[in-house]
């Protein structure tokens, strides 16, 4: 039996005693789109932080593929095909649109200081795979002519589509997407979706952490769902979005009633 892309134990970490994860497990298997959400507070840029290596649990375990990773830096789980798309725009000044995907294909480069210094055959045979990785990988999200443009000069929805092509560009297995449209507008946002719910076509495994329910709901194949560090439901999205523990924990237990009574779906954007 093929293992999950990634699989999480009983994952816990606190902060002075409080906990931000709570004895969290799930199974994300090949292919899938997992969204987590929740509401401000409930743990999920923690989560996604020790999914990322960024922190280490107190108790628990991460597992890719079948190798545990618990212990294991950032750029190690880099290195076993993790690839991260942060909150904001993170763009490198200086660096066209292009040579800022490059980047993004550290991790498949072999050679060392010398054989660049002296420019060895290895050295410029990798140079030109590495660009021929970043042309396809904004190829697959729709930002081929702005190639050689500087990325820094591009608007807020591109630059956000520039990471998630450097992000490409590492040929990840898991890709972690964190809160990708936070701060984009409404035709960037849709362009955006447009390229995940792509790469979802594609088979490419993603954890999806936002804030819109209605962005995840579009994108996501199942959704996890925490409050106050520990998981309260998961599902399909409609199956959460009609879940009482989801709806008391967005909008407070009346809220509930209102549901159950027929008085439509609450909108848990924005929380």
């Amino acid at each position: 039996m093929t293992p999950p892309v990634l699989r999480l134990e009983g994952l816990s970490r606190s902060f002075g005693g409080v906990f931000a994860v709570r004895d969290v497990s799930l199974s994300v298997p090949s292919g899938q789109t997992r969204g987590l959400i929740g509401p401000n507070g409930a743990g999920k840029s923690t989560l996604f932080n020790l999914v990322a290596g960024l922190l280490r649990p107190d108790a628990g375990v991460v597992d890719l593929g079948g190798d545990e990773v618990t212990r294991l830096p950032a750029h190690r789980r880099a290195a076993s095909g993790v690839a991260i798309v942060f909150q904001g725009a993170r763009v490198f000044p200086g660096l066209t649109t292009l040579e800022n995907v490059m980047v993004g294909a550290h991790t498949q480069v072999r050679h060392g200081f010398l054989a660049a210094a002296i420019r060895s055959r290895r050295c410029r045979r990798e140079e030109r795979d590495v660009r021929s990785s970043a042309l396809a990988a904004l190829e697959r999200v729709g930002l081929t002519e702005w190639a050689d443009v500087p990325a820094t000069s591009l608007p807020l929805g591109q630059q956000r589509r520039t990471q998630l092509a450097r992000a490409l560009c590492a040929r990840p297995r898991l890709l972690l997407l964190d809160e990708p449209a936070a701060g984009l507008r409404g035709a960037e946002r849709s362009a955006l979706a447009e390229v995940i719910e792509g790469l979802r076509g594609e088979g490419l495994t993603m954890m999806l952490v936002e804030h819109d329910v209605g962005f995840v709901s579009r994108l996501a194949d199942r959704v996890t769902v925490l409050d106050l560090g520990a998981v309260i439901a998961e599902g399909t999205p409609a199956e959460v979005r009609r879940d009482p523990a989801v709806v008391a924990a967005y909008l407070g237990p009346e809220a509930v009633d209102a549901v159950a009574g027929g008085e439509g779906e609450p909108d848990a954007r924005g929380a």
